[in-house]
């Protein structure tokens, strides 16, 4: 069962199940999404950017960006569909972030880990270091 919500676009009360807007915002955001299709599915718009869908439907950039995101716009069919990378703002097609900034990030794990690594293996040697045997067997204690 859903919960009563604020729509996000009109602050209107609904109740939130599948969407996440109320019914009236959700007609309007698909009215706009088939605007959009129907200008990208033309053969000769399939190579327009984001900035070209923008000026010829209307349509904001951040509604265009949210059909992306929800996959409803596959970039894949569109080539100059791109939209920014999280870090950097550099022209994807998929996911989050470009090649270049989740390599950096998985480069800068393994840099960390390798870090914890040594650090780990530093107490160990230092633990051993500071722990004195008396050389005092169990059997010869008993002695």
């Amino acid at each position: 069962m859903g919960e009563i919500a604020n729509c996000p676009n009109c602050n209107v009360l609904f109740v939130k199940g599948i969407k996440s807007v109320c019914d009236a915002c959700y007609q309007e955001e698909e009215a706009m999404f088939d605007k959009v299709y129907t200008f990208i599915r033309k053969k000769e718009n399939r190579m327009a950017t984001i900035d070209e869908v923008v000026e010829a439907t209307g349509v904001s950039r951040d509604v265009i960006m949210k059909f992306v995101n929800e996959k409803r716009l596959h970039t894949g069919n569109f080539p100059n569909l791109t939209y920014p990378c999280y870090k950097c703002g550099g022209p994807i097609k998929e996911g989050k972030l470009c090649r270049s900034c989740t390599n950096e990030i998985k480069s800068d794990l393994q840099r960390e880990k390798e870090i914890e690594e040594v650090h780990k293996a530093n107490k160990e040697s230092e633990h051993r270091q500071n722990t004195y045997y008396s050389g005092i067997s169990s059997r010869n204690r008993h002695n």
